[in-house]
């Protein structure tokens, strides 16, 4: 498998769907599965059944995954780039492909 260009703490804006064009950072990410979850983005209602520790049950707003390829990495100035490995001082770092600037710290 691919190593995951996009890690959790990411700045990533959603490329399309609903959301397209807003930007959030990562939350979680599944590699395996191929998805990430944004902060803000994606918003699902469950529907809670009333129980002991919630009596009041009701509606629940929470945050579902997104494939990972609807997602990029924001530069800067807040525009979407692509991400690739290259090695420098003999280890792998992510690089942005628009501005070259290093991702990992």
């Amino acid at each position: 498998m691919a190593a995951a260009k996009i890690k959790k703490g990411d700045r990533v804006v959603v490329l399309s769907g609903k959301d397209k064009g807003k930007t959030g950072t990562v939350t979680l990410a599944m590699p395996k599965d191929g998805k990430v979850v944004v902060e803000g983005v994606n918003i699902a209602t469950r529907h809670k059944k009333p129980t002991q520790a919630n009596p009041q049950g009701g509606l629940e707003k929470i945050e579902a995954p997104l494939h990972i390829s609807k997602v990029a990495h924001v530069t800067a100035d807040g525009k979407p780039t692509r991400v690739r490995f290259e090695t420098q001082d003999g280890k792998k770092v992510r690089v942005a492909v628009k501005t070259g600037d290093k991702i990992d710290g």
